[in-house]
Order: C-alpha cells, then structure tokens, then sequence
C-alpha cells in the first residue's frame, strides 16, 4: 500500500518595502564639497584646473593676447604712422623718458635733440639738449591714418611734444619711428603666422584623417608623401616659392602667397598626429554605429573622431605658429618675401643686414625682441596646453 507525499507548503510571501524619500544618487557615498567640485567637473574645468597650474604658460598666453591686442588698434597705440619721415633725425638713437627734471615731478617727459655733422667721418651725432624738457601729450591729434584701411582718423593714445619729436626705439635709415614701424610690422607677422597654420591646419586633418581613417594603400601612400615633403630642405624651398612671385604682383597678392607658402610646407607634421590618432579611434564602437547608420566618412572623420582630441590639434597649432612667423621674418630679412611698402619685423630686420650699420646704429635690432618673445610664448602655452590635454595624467 502507497501513501502519496503530503503537500507541499506554499512559500511565505515577503513583504515589499520601498522608502518615500527622495532619490538621492550619492546617499550611500556621501562626497565633500570638494570632492564634489572635482569629481563632478567637466573635462574642460579639470583642463583649466592643470593649465593654471603651469604658470610660465598661463604668463605666455597673457603675452600673446596683449600683443595681439595691440595690433587691432596699432594706429591709435604708434605715436606716428609707419611712413612718416623726419629727415632732420636719420638714425636717431632711442629717447628715454624722464619724470622729474631737476627734482621736480613733470610727469612722463624727453629731453630734445640737437644734431650736429661730424666732419671726421662723416657722421650724424646727436647730443641732448637737458636745459628744455618736453612733455608727452596723451589722447591727442597726430599723424592721420586709416583704421584698418576703413575709418579715417588720427587719435593716437600719445604723441610727441609739441614742436618735438618722440622716437622711443629711435629712427631707421629714413627718418622713420621705429617703435611706431614695430607695431604696424607686428599686424602683418602676428596674423601672417596664423593665416599660415589655418592652412596647415586644414591639409594636415583632411590628409592625416584620409589615411588614418582608410588605412591600407591610402596610408601609404600618404605616408610616402609626407616623407618626401619632409626631406626636402624648407629654407632653399621657401627661397625658390618665393623667387618664382612675380615682382609685378600687388603686396597684398605677395601677402597671401607667402601665408599659402609657409601654410603648405608645415602640416606634415599635424597631418601625422591626426593619422595616428585616428588609427586609434577608428575601432570604437562609436564609430562602428555611425557606420552602420550609413554616416559617410566625411561626417564620422570630421563630427565624431577629429573632436575627440581637438585638444591635442590645439597644442600642435601653438607650436606651428612660431615656426611660420620665423618662416616669414626668414624669407622677409633675405629681401624674398613681404616687400615695402608693406612692413613686417622681417621687412624691418632687412635693414639690419650689415654688420656695420648694426655696429653703428644697433637700435636698428629692436625687431628682434618681438620675434623672439612671441615665438617663446607660443612654445610655452604649447607646453601647457599640451600637459593640460590630459588632465587624468
């Protein structure tokens, strides 16, 4: 005889709690308010946070901005325009400015020159004159110009003495300002330099992400490429760009073929950064949908991989910039690149050529100080901007 098994017993219903209160993501790991500014920053304040960091770069790049400031309104800040001549001081020495005469406060003031031939060699001497201080006028009427080309006008933020002259950087060969031609000089140089790696910039993308992107033959042939362009020697390259402008060609045109010809020997480099950088990405399940929604590889190179290290393109083009600068004052002091009436530091270092003029007349090397300061700026802020690319690091 068989006994069935007695029932099973029914499972005991749990009871179901939830709480009222309101969600809150971090209740279990409760963070500091300093934690919190950290830890919940976006990446572009952690990229601040480094750059602050590295002052000799955040000094740099104030630099940079005041001397790109200056050449928006260089017409206003020069207390004479770029071609004005006083053939009275042909290479004058440079005017100090004084604040007290004879213990007495006259504010921000020059002493006169008088200026004498020196029958022995033939030399313009300057002597100045202590007995008749001069003051400088601020915000005042001066040399007209065109601001930018465009506005008329001629207020300048100082000027020389009345029935005075102020030549802070002295004079050159002509009789011209040479703190005044620094300036204007410093709008064709600055922008020049940026026109050039605007240039750069857009071939080394489109070509370093042609060959990351498709790999294969493309890459090496675009590798083949930029290894040739690379071998061969920039400096007799620039001269022979150069050499084949016509002479008849405006200063504007010569502008804009020299930026074009700087711009087309320097993305080789940018190009390769790109290249690398996309072989990299290129395997992301990011990119994957974006092919598979049938994105054309314009739009995944151009929207989806190249802003995923733009930060890395900015550093590059910091460093680029120095190099065309110094590219254009190169071609410019060889007398094959910009030409007067156009003037740049280069066109201005031009005239220092001979070792005898820059013997008598060294004042004649001031445009070397923006040169050189500009391009040390710019490979500071590289430096900072490239650290600060990577703020996990």
């Amino acid at each position: 005889m068989t006994t069935s098994p007695p029932p099973a017993s029914e499972p005991a219903t749990l009871p179901h709690r939830w709480s009222t209160a309101p969600f809150e993501p971090y209740a279990v790991e409760k963070m500091s308010p300093e934690q919190e500014r950290v830890y919940l920053a976006s990446q572009l304040q952690l990229m601040w946070w480094k750059f602050r960091r590295h002052k000799l770069a955040v000094i740099s790049g104030v630099v940079i901005l005041v001397m790109y400031a200056s050449i928006v309104i260089c017409e206003f800040l020069a207390p004479y325009h770029y071609t004005t001549r006083d053939t009275d001081f042909i290479r004058a020495p440079p005017q100090r400015v004084h604040l007290f005469h004879e213990g007495t406060f006259l504010g921000p003031f020059v002493y006169p020159y008088t200026q004498r031939l020196n029958m022995e060699n033939l030399k313009r001497e300057y002597d100045v004159d202590t007995t008749r201080p001069q003051q400088i006028r601020f915000f005042c009427r001066g040399d007209g110009y065109y601001f930018w080309g465009l506005v008329p006008g001629n207020l300048h933020l100082f000027c020389p003495p009345e029935g005075g002259t102020l030549f802070l950087l002295g004079t050159d060969r002509l009789g011209r300002d040479m703190f005044s031609r620094i300036l204007y000089g410093g709008r064709i140089s600055l922008t020049i330099g940026l026109l050039g790696v605007m240039v750069s910039f857009v071939l080394g993308v489109i070509i370093g992400g042609i060959a990351g992107y498709y790999g294969g033959k493309v890459d090496l042939f675009v590798q083949r490429l930029i290894e040739i362009v690379q071998s061969l020697p920039h400096i007799p390259l620039w001269l022979a760009l150069s050499a084949i402008m016509p002479a008849s060609w405006s200063p504007l045109l010569v502008y804009f073929g020299i930026t074009l010809i700087l711009g087309l020997m320097d993305w080789t480099g940018l190009a390769r950064a790109v290249r690398s950088k996309l072989l990299s990405l290129r395997e992301e399940d990011y990119v994957v949908a974006a092919q598979l929604m049938g994105a054309k590889p314009a739009r995944i190179i151009g929207l989806h991989l190249v802003p995923g290290f733009m930060s890395h393109l900015i550093a590059a083009a910091t460093i680029t910039v120095p190099k065309t600068i110094l590219g254009e004052t190169a071609l410019s002091f060889l007398g094959l690149g910009l030409r007067p009436p156009i003037t740049s530091w280069g066109v201005l270092l031009n005239e220092a050529q001979n070792i005898n003029v820059v013997a008598l007349y060294p004042w004649l090397l001031f445009p070397c100080v923006p040169v050189i300061l500009i391009i040390l700026a710019f490979n500071f802020l590289g430096d900072g901007l490239r650290d600060a690319a990577d703020p996990y690091r």
